[in-house]
């Protein structure tokens, strides 16, 4: 299983726990090796969890794959053995549009804490990782020419990919969802809310492998199969219902894993071989990044269509439904986690619940800044508002966003750059974006223009690239809102456009000059 994250691809394994083997040596000096010898692993585990482990550790072991890695014996001690530190899950990130660092589609999930484990043989260090065959590997002999074997190349990843999600989505099914609902670990309804509609994704898929294994002619090759993926991919729009739940099943999932009991499992999940060292999450989120992939794989194809190929004709139209597909989900998407956000917004005053927040549909982007105290905040700029928030919890633990001071309508804001080095606005950053006598980088400034309880804001990012990501999402949501602004109030006032206004549409996204020129008027 490969999972696609910032352009990495992570695998790993581990021996098959409880297996030894001893080194033995004859009278002439010389070593030899014994047959493996299977002796039981010493646990260290509390009486009163004795039980409950020994329940969950067996579903693991019915789930670990067979190893012929030989590994050292276990010597029995009182320390932890083979703990390792829990992977940090990666941010859920937004179909079509992926904001990294300190911008992000959603919150991060916290480390898992280490607690005390029964032990157990120490994972090897070397990942197990999939078959990467090549389809010219398949084949004894071949006489296609270069383009042709890379179409059939493409064909080959496109076919294994569908076989690897499958896999991958059963393999959820039976280690994840069903021991955890047998063993009461999470309720049916939480499990429902976190798995969401995953197991209704499997058939889709194994619709498609099926039909694209039937396209393989006698030398393993693919002819047409621009009618094939026409004809299916409209089925992609169950994907709708699934990613339009994450953001909310990631949530939850960040929230039990405060419970001793289901992060006791998943851990155990997680150090087990056939995890690859990945959390829970990297797999719920494996049918997000298989979508998104589809239309990258069908410009690879298109690409290696020769002009008078059958193919030439039906794989634009197959691009063209795809691609609305995943704009279709991204934009439901977007529309459900900017709700879900809203949602859990805490407002401190009735002053701050303005309207352009409960009017906005969808988020720009999120993610943590400092503002000019040093304290960190969470930072949402909506369609039409910008909210400082601070991050807590509420009664039964789930996350909850104190808002900060007051929200800023996007129409009224002016986004001043400040360069590495000022301060700027007369005040000083008491030190705390500073650390001392160093200069103050990645820092802008966001004020109003008409809202007199609306101090400005200096805020401060986590490295620069995060600082341009912010500003530039600034100025788009700025301008649209501003536009949205004069079409809204235009028939009251003029049929004329407003001259004022005129200069909006001139504006360059990627000119820090024009944009301080213009918000500072």
């Amino acid at each position: 299983m490969e999972v696609e994250e910032a352009g990495e691809t992570r695998t790993s394994w581990s021996a098959v726990p409880g297996e030894t083997y001893s080194i033995l040596c004859d009278h002439a000096g010389k070593k030899r090796k014994q047959d493996p010898v299977h002796e039981p692993v010493p646990r260290i585990i509390e009486n009163d969890e004795e039980e409950e482990e020994g329940e969950i550790s067996d579903h693991i072991k019915d789930s670990e794959e067979p190893s012929n890695k030989r590994v050292k014996p276990v010597t029995k001690s009182n320390s932890l053995t083979g703990v390792i530190t829990p992977v940090k899950t990666p941010a859920l990130k937004r179909i079509g549009q992926s904001i990294s660092r300190s911008i992000s589609f959603r919150t991060e999930a916290r480390p898992l804490p280490l607690a005390p484990l029964r032990s157990r043989p120490k994972a090897s260090s070397f990942p197990r990782r999939r078959s990467s065959q090549c389809w010219s590997d398949t084949v004894e002999s071949h006489d296609l020419t270069a383009k042709e074997i890379k179409r059939q190349e493409v064909i080959y990843e496109l076919t294994q990919g569908e076989r690897q999600l499958i896999d991958d989505l059963e393999l959820v099914k039976k280690v994840y969802y069903e021991p955890m609902l047998k063993l009461d670990i999470m309720t049916e309804s939480e499990l429902g809310h976190i798995f969401g509609t995953l197991d209704s994704l499997i058939p889709l898929h194994k619709d498609l492998l099926r039909r694209l294994e039937r396209l393989k002619g006698s030398e393993k090759t693919v002819g047409e199969v621009g009618p094939t993926l026409m004809n299916w991919f409209p089925c992609l729009e169950a994907y709708v219902t699934y990613c339009c739940n994450q953001v909310r099943a990631k949530a939850l999932l960040d929230q039990k894993k405060h419970e001793k009991r289901v992060e006791h499992f998943l851990r155990l999940c997680q150090e087990s071989s056939f995890s690859r060292k990945l959390d829970l999450w990297n797999f719920l989120d494996l049918p997000r990044s298989r979508l998104v992939k589809y239309p990258l794989l069908l410009k690879e194809i298109q690409k290696c269509t020769p002009p008078e190929h059958p193919d030439e004709d039906t794989l634009p139209d197959a691009l063209e439904i795809i691609q609305s597909i995943v704009a279709e989900v991204n934009k439901k998407t977007g529309e459900a986690e900017c709700q879900f956000y809203k949602q859990r917004l805490a407002f401190l005053e009735d002053c701050q619940e303005l309207p352009e927040i409960q009017q906005s549909r969808f988020l720009y982007c999120h993610g943590e800044l400092k503002n000019n105290k040093g304290q960190r905040l969470h930072v949402f700029l909506f369609e039409l508002a910008l909210v400082l928030t601070r991050p807590g919890e509420d009664r039964d633990g789930g996350q909850v966003f104190n808002v900060y001071r007051q929200p800023l309508p996007n129409a009224l804001i002016n986004l001043e750059e400040i360069p590495d080095g000022e301060t700027g606005g007369g005040s000083t950053f008491r030190g705390a974006f500073t650390g001392g006598n160093d200069k103050v980088k990645n820092c802008f400034r966001v004020s109003s223009r008409g809202r007199s309880k609306a101090h400005p804001y200096s805020l401060q990012a986590n490295d620069s690239f995060s600082k341009q990501q912010w500003i530039t999402c600034l100025r788009q949501a700025i301008i649209q809102s501003r536009d949205r602004t004069a079409q809204t109030s235009q028939p009251h006032l003029s049929s004329h456009p407003d001259p004022s206004l005129c200069h909006i549409a001139e504006l360059s996204l990627s000119s820090d000059t024009e944009m301080a020129d213009h918000t500072s008027r």
